[in-house]
């Protein structure tokens, strides 16, 4: 800062000068606001002399239908509340929203009006963006935070997010900038959860932690002699025939010196919920990854517990889990990734991921889960389903061996070298830890460590006064007493809760930093690679072609599928998949099939990467003549059998009611509710999520459509009573359509023909089905009326069903391609298109029109454009 004398220098004259001129300019500035203000007026008075002569019947000051009176309205576009009331206007107006059928605007008043709102909204707005930024800091959220974390600390296996604040949403996803707050609860989250990852990154003692070898035979390989579901479920089997074992004659030959190899384990049944399916005596004492290797080949099971070699693969996985009961309750996850067990028998080797004092569980997938019952209030007992025709598939397992927990091939491990480099480690050093940090100069080191941890995790170099109060915060805790291992953590834990590390900036001038930055967390989700960070350093991001090299390498790694988990887990709302069980009564086949719905979201998240990494045109959104799907999947789509649990992808039959995005089950089992399908439902959500049109939120006088799952009424009925009022009627004409083409999918996107109902009565009539299902469950159900999946677009295009949709929805490409920009840009910038985005938007699918508005150009060019590069676009 300048003291009094350095204000004195000699060269008051230029100073004065260029003083002048930037008054001048200032002025020039203020008096250009003030003419392109009367302009605004000007125009918007324009717009009211045609607004208050079609509009005012419903929108005058006692009228206020909607709540919106427009002779309140202001013209003072500098007030951004004001502002949005105005493009919303220009949106209804454009869309022919409003004014409503029956009082229609003439189309030489709608362009008109269009006409002059456009440059004025346009204008006001690129004023707000170059004086305040087009979108302010956004906080990380919390899955951005833990990959922060894991890529920092080098913790490929951190799991941190469930100790913070679920992060509130705004524009279908959980990046954006305004709804990303931070509290003091936050913040406490924020840096408990430093804290433990920090924790976690330290070696665990002065040596690697002791691994164990744990080997069972056939015998060893379940805790009792049987299992929930009676010997169908599970038996031990010798030359293909069960052996008869009971509690004490397997507790003998577990207790016996030599197993005889040809005993197997043979196991029917999924896992659906805890079974005590797991190896006798096996314990994880330490956390850690785990090396399991075993034999094993998948069977039939035919009447008297005969077993023959398996027709084909039988998928499996295990789960961690406590050892206990079927009652079980806290942490079941899987681990170790899907398996396709073989006829053949074979060694399989995998690894998992266990915490303290957990085992885990054979989870065979697709397979029955017994039915357990009380019969006249007594014992529980399990009912078994009827063995399949040629047999029920399963596995037989021959042995399994377990080595872990896994040792770094060093030690400390990186982790710990990320914190604390190469210095030396002793037994607790008194801070309460595993181990200390030994340093014979406390201050130094902690200087060069916490100046080395800051520039391997900052997503921008700090400066020497950024720098400080981390070093400051580290020196003072060292004077008070505290151990240099605890001094070191609070400098780590306080750098990843200062702004620094949780708040992400907006591109400048200039600016690779955080160019970088927002791409990494983009198509990564979390920092810069050290290629990235080597780029942005040497300022080669400014260069167009180097930023599209650096866009294609994130698309092609490993860490893309961050980004297509987590966009499709928000924009397709995947993370929803496993919300609504099927109710069982009306779709027996559904019960506990977590198979299937594991497929259907391996699926869509396939499919998504594909869109992308082969530049499928935007289109793909809507049809394709192609899936991804494995052997549940075929089943369940009808299609030609395929083998393993694999995705693949294969080409549709030219009569398949399914392709794209729109038909996937997933999609359609997130817009169902598990017992019934909402035409109103499915089709708000495609014109909002997939199509970019959404509807207007429903008054909250007026209430939900609900289908009768009785049967007795149609959902068109329903819907024909709902829509009898014209202000309903004209809504729901936008969307309503499209879900009926959706009527011929059910509640997990399996085609149908008829609808299904409970019972029988005076009102209701239909087929009775009836059967035993997948886990031993009597079930009984009515087919009732025929699906009627025709309809009418608002523009008066007619269709018979979801195939004639399809055509209709893909004559405007364009808007597909145009909504995914938007998707893309929210996700990518944390703010949503603003008003003056929109011209370069229109630019942008211009330069994408040729591919057919391929994905990856999509992004590509987007990444080039001044909205996601701020003020330094390349020119």
């Amino acid at each position: 800062m300048l003291d009094r004398d350095q204000c004195c220098w000699p060269i008051a004259r230029p100073t004065r000068i260029r003083h002048m001129s930037l008054v001048a300019r200032a002025l020039c500035g203020f008096l250009s606001w003030m003419a392109m203000s009367q302009c605004r007026a000007d125009d918007l008075s324009a717009a009211q002399d045609i607004i208050r002569t079609h509009c005012w019947k419903c929108h005058d000051a006692e009228t206020k239908e909607g709540g919106l009176s427009l002779a309140d309205l202001s013209t003072d576009l500098n007030d951004s509340t004001i502002r949005q009331q105005w493009i919303s206007i220009f949106d209804r107006v454009d869309r022919q929203e409003m004014p409503p059928k029956g009082d229609e605007l003439p189309v030489a008043a709608r362009e008109s009006l269009l006409k002059i709102l456009e440059p004025v909204l346009h204008e006001a707005d690129l004023s707000d963006v170059r004086a305040r930024g087009r979108g302010s800091m956004r906080r990380l959220n919390r899955d951005e935070f833990e990959q922060n974390l894991r890529d920092v600390l080098k913790l490929p296996d951190l799991s941190i997010r469930d100790m913070l604040p679920e992060d509130r949403t705004g524009h279908h996803f959980n990046k954006t900038s305004v709804m990303l707050d931070v509290s003091r609860v936050q913040l406490a989250a924020f840096l408990d959860a430093s804290e433990s990852a920090l924790h976690q990154a330290m070696a665990s003692g002065i040596s690697p932690p002791p691994s164990s070898s744990y080997r069972a035979m056939a015998t060893q390989m379940f805790p009792e002699a049987e299992t929930f579901g009676n010997k169908e479920a599970m038996f031990y089997a010798r030359d293909g025939k069960m052996l008869p074992l009971n509690g004490g004659q397997l507790a003998e030959l577990r207790q016996s010196s030599q197993h005889d190899p040809a005993v197997e384990m043979a196991l029917f049944r999924s896992a659906h919920w805890p079974y005590y399916g797991y190896p006798y005596g096996f314990l994880a004492r330490l956390p850690g990854r785990y090396k399991v290797r075993f034999s094993a080949r998948s069977v039939v099971q035919l009447a008297d517990y005969v077993l023959q070699p398996g027709v084909k693969p039988v998928p499996m996985t295990f789960r961690a889990r406590k050892p206990s009961g079927p009652d079980v309750s806290g942490d079941v996850r899987a681990t170790g990734g899907l398996m396709d067990i073989l006829p053949e028998t074979a060694m399989y080797e995998t690894t998992i991921l266990l915490k303290p004092n957990e085992t885990f569980e054979y989870s065979l997938l697709g397979l029955p889960v017994p039915l357990a019952r009380n019969v006249n209030n007594g014992p529980p007992e399990y009912r078994y389903p009827p063995l399949l025709e040629g047999g029920q598939p399963g596995i037989a397992f021959q042995w399994i061996e377990v080595d872990g927990p896994i040792a770094p091939e060093s030690w400390p491990p990186p982790s710990h070298k990320v914190l604390f480099d190469e210095l030396a480690i002793q037994a607790d050093d008194g801070s309460g830890l595993p181990i200390g940090v030994v340093s014979e100069n406390a201050v130094e080191d902690s200087h060069r460590l916490l100046r080395r941890f800051i520039d391997g995790a900052s997503r921008r170099p700090l400066s020497d006064d950024e720098m400080q109060p981390f070093l400051q915060l580290v020196e003072r805790r060292l004077k008070q007493g505290d151990t240099f291992t605890l001094a070191m953590l609070a400098g780590y834990s306080a750098y990843l809760c200062s702004e620094h590390f949780l708040f992400l900036g907006e591109p400048r001038e200039n600016d690779s930093f955080n160019v970088a930055a927002r791409l990494s967390h983009f198509l990564t989700n979390s920092k810069p690679d050290e290629i990235l960070m080597a780029k942005a350093r040497a300022g080669m991001l400014q260069s167009p072609a180097v930023l599209q090299e650096e866009t294609n390498r994130l698309i092609a790694g490993d860490h893309f599928a961050e980004f297509a988990d987590n966009f499709t887990d928000y924009w397709l709302n995947l993370r929803a998949v496993f919300r609504d069980e099927p109710d069982v009564r009306l779709y027996p086949e559904y019960r506990f099939d977590n198979y299937l719905v594991e497929s259907m979201e391996r699926e869509t998240r396939a499919y998504f990467t594909a869109m992308v990494r082969d530049n499928l045109p935007a289109s793909s959104i809507i049809d394709s003549r192609f899936a991804f799907v494995n052997d549940r999947l075929a089943e369940h789509y009808g299609l030609a059998a395929v083998t393993g649990s694999a995705m693949r992808r294969v080409e549709l039959p030219a009569e398949s009611p399914y392709g794209g995005l729109l038909t996937q089950g997933a999609i359609l089992k997130v817009t169902a509710n598990g017992t019934t399908t909402s035409p109103v439902v499915r089709g708000a959500w495609v014109m909002d999520r997939l199509i970019g049109n959404p509807p207007p939120a429903p008054p909250a006088s007026v209430p939900a459509v609900e289908p009768d799952i009785r049967g007795a009424s149609t959902i068109r009925e329903l819907l024909a009573l709902h829509t009898k009022s014209e202000s309903c009627a004209a809504c729901h004409a936008r969307f309503d359509p499209v879900g009926l083409a959706l009527e011929s999918f059910d509640v997990l996107g399996s085609y149908r023909d008829r609808y299904r109902g409970l019972a029988a009565s005076d009102v209701v009539t239909g087929d009775v089905v009836m059967g035993i299902d997948r886990a031993g469950h009597d079930f009984s159900y009515l087919q009732t009326a025929t699906v009627n999946s025709g309809g009418k677009l608002i523009n008066g295009d007619e269709f018979a069903d979801i195939r004639d949709l399809r055509k209709l929805l893909l004559e405007d490409s364009r808007q597909l391609a145009r909504n995914l920009l938007h998707q893309f840009t929210v996700y990518s910038t944390g703010t949503p298109v603003r008003f003056s985005d929109r011209r370069e938007i229109e630019l942008l699918l211009d330069q994408c029109a040729s591919s057919g508005y391929g994905v990856r150009d999509l992004i590509q060019t987007l990444i080039q454009s001044r909205i996601f590069l701020g003020e330094q676009k390349h020119e």
